[in-house]
């Protein structure tokens, strides 16, 4: 085993390694850029070196930099985590020129995987199923036409060299086929530097099903299923292993298939092949086709250590150093059903914005896993990906599991930024995801009412506003001090909607608070508030905020009674910045015309794109950021001036 590993990687991934690592026996250090010198897995780590700038171009991703922190560190090998380099053969190559031990795959079985097309001719001859589709290098524009006419609509159009849903687009019928070829291309290029793609059959009720597969560069076994199907825009939501459905039959078909990949490339530590699959009649033996491999650890790794008793990063490290595979295929258990959840501070109501803040509480379930890389205090920073953690709850039955994650979801607790947690909570709760019933359509299909807030109540109200006037939760003695008044105001704003509400202490550890939405008897007992005779959920103030947790967590703005600042409203005729970001690019200028719609710029944060639209008709009066400058929440970026006759 390795004495000293460096980690090149951030978060929660950073933080998961170490567990393990320093459990082991094993020193980590630790890289961190100017934005993480204060951040949870730097604090973690037994050494931590700094490595640049903010931006991954200028610290996470320079290679050569980490190479020369490995080595001066005295470490032996790196873990790459995923993200960033961890799929970069060229930092493979690296690493093991310099002497060092790269854990995970070999350059050559990450190249192989590395283009989907190339990797799908390489399935092809080791006797993996692929979808039916063109993964051709002749990349002629009619051709590509012809072949989709040939596979049959609806067709797939992906990036050859892509991922994370980016150059993918669905195609429904001829008609649209050259629109969306042209938008996957550039889209592809912009993100890959490769505009080639590939063209395949569209399953129309598909599930993604994945295996966990491990090698030691000549054999390999699997580690059983996960289903990925819950996904937002080709991203993972919610997984759980086993997959619902599934039969020993279809489960040693896919398992059996996922080892032949895996060997086939020579594969040496921990992957995962994707299978794109059919629904809608039942898991079926000849109803699954590859899709790709992930030649790395994967996000949703914990729900495959739930169900096995395994820990996969031990076992990266083990087999890493030179050590066989612990346990032979008949040995791997498979006990019970896994859930994970990705919490991420992002707007679900706003169609998913990705959102900062500083964490002023953060608080998890306590019979739930919880990865994260944040602590209370910390901030969500714009330059990297905007999860807070991953959740994880096992149980002996899928039932049992889903009853567990449901009350571990309800009882995450997050101040300071708005989250998807009532999103996620929505999920877990949806009929058809209960049944078992799941398909990569499904978030789509039903995310208005996923993302609905639900109604105020005058309890979540009157909980506010007593947790706002700083009341105990408990109290050893009962009654009220003299000084005390018999009546206190709160005023709360939710959302637009301000609104007041009335204490009036009616006694010992009694209120009657009176709220726009009804009246609320308080009493506090030796557990805490009783809301109309209902235990009162967890609240907390921060700052000039209140947060009340639950299923459907809220949040409150406490107004100062001497604020008179009545402006509130949008200005239709400036577009600014709804985050932190890079104007990546700038498409109007000064006195040009545009109509309500019109593209105006992109922003680029969190390693997204964000396209900001023209809200009214008009003509460009100011531009105030040219492209490539880094703007706050709520920058200016260009402002309008009416066209003649329009409102102002």
């Amino acid at each position: 085993m390795f004495n000293t590993i460096l980690i090149a990687n951030r978060g929660e991934i950073a933080c998961r390694i170490m567990q393990t690592a320093q459990a082991s026996g094993v020193r980590c250090v630790a890289v961190y850029s100017d934005a993480d010198r204060g951040s949870r897995h730097v604090e973690m780590a037994d050494d931590a070196v700094h490595i640049g700038g903010s931006a991954p171009a200028e610290s996470y991703l320079r290679g050569d930099v980490i190479i020369e922190a490995a080595l001066s560190s005295g470490a032996q090998a790196i873990h790459p985590g995923y993200g960033f380099l961890s799929e970069n053969p060229d930092f493979v190559e690296a690493v093991e020129k310099a002497g060092l031990t790269f854990i995970g795959p070999s350059a050559k079985a990450i190249r192989a995987m590395g283009l989907k097309d190339a990797a799908k001719a390489l399935m092809q001859e080791a006797g993996v199923p692929v979808v039916p589709g063109y993964h051709g290098s002749d990349q002629d524009d009619a051709l590509l036409a012809r072949e989709a006419k040939k596979i049959g609509y609806p067709v797939l159009i992906k990036a050859v060299a892509g991922g994370g849903g980016k150059g993918m687009r669905l195609v429904e019928e001829a008609g649209g086929f050259a629109e969306a070829l042209a938008s996957a291309r550039s889209e592809a290029k912009a993100a890959f530097g490769n505009s080639d793609v590939l063209v395949e059959k569209f399953v129309t009720k598909p599930r993604h099903i994945e295996v966990q597969v491990f090698g030691d560069g000549t054999n390999a076994v699997h580690l059983y299923e996960r289903d990925c199907s819950l996904q937002r825009r080709h991203q993972k939501v919610i997984e759980e292993a086993p997959a619902p459905g599934m039969t020993v039959e279809v489960r040693q078909a896919m398992g059996d298939a996922a080892v032949r990949a895996a060997e086939a490339i020579g594969y040496a530590g921990a992957g995962t092949i994707e299978f794109i699959v059919d629904g809608s009649d039942g898991l079926r033996t000849d109803g699954f086709w590859f899709m790709e491999m992930n030649t790395r650890l994967q996000v949703e790794h914990p729900v495959t250590e739930a169900v096995t008793g395994v820990d996969l990063v031990e076992w990266q490290l083990r087999v890493a150093a030179g050590e066989p595979l612990p346990l032979a295929q008949a040995d791997i258990p498979l006990v019970g059903h896994s859930f994970e959840a990705r919490l991420y501070a992002e707007d679900a109501s706003n169609d998913f914005l990705p959102a900062t803040g500083r964490l002023a509480h953060l608080k998890f379930a306590d019979d739930a896993r919880a990865d994260t890389g944040v602590r209370s205090g910390d901030d969500i920073s714009p330059f990297y990906d905007p999860m807070i953690a991953k959740v994880t709850v096992h149980g002996s039955t899928r039932a049992i599991a889903l009853s567990k994650f449901c009350k571990a979801l309800a009882e995450t607790e997050v101040a300071g930024t708005v989250t998807n947690l009532s999103f996620l909570h929505a999920l877990a709760s949806h009929e058809g995801f209960a049944k078992g019933d799941v398909d990569t359509g499904l978030i789509a299909r039903d995310q208005s009412d996923l993302t609905k807030q639900a109604p105020l109540d005058a309890e979540t109200l009157a909980n506010a506003a007593i947790c706002a006037a700083d009341l105990p939760v408990q109290q050893a003695a009962q009654g009220f001090h003299l000084w005390q008044p018999l009546s206190q105001t709160i005023a709360l704003r939710h959302g637009d909607d301000d609104l007041p509400c009335v204490l009036a202490f009616e006694g010992a550890g009694q209120i009657q608070v009176r709220t726009p939405l009804g009246d609320v008897v308080a009493n506090r007992g030796p557990r805490g508030w009783m809301l109309n005779g209902a235990r009162a959920g967890a609240a907390l103030k921060a700052e000039q905020s209140v947060y009340v947790f639950g299923p459907d967590s809220t949040s409150f703005e406490i107004v100062d009674p001497l604020d008179r600042d009545s402006n509130q409203g949008g200005d239709l005729d400036v577009v600014s910045a709804p985050m932190p970001g890079l104007v990546k690019e700038m498409f109007v200028k000064i006195g040009q015309k545009v109509t309500e719609g019109t593209r105006i710029a992109v922003l680029e944060a969190m390693k997204m794109e964000h396209s900001l639209l023209a809200p009214r008709d008009g003509v460009v009066e100011e531009v105030f950021e040219a492209e490539g400058s880094q703007v706050e929440a709520g920058a200016p970026l260009v402002r309008f001036e009416p066209v003649e006759g329009d409102a102002a």
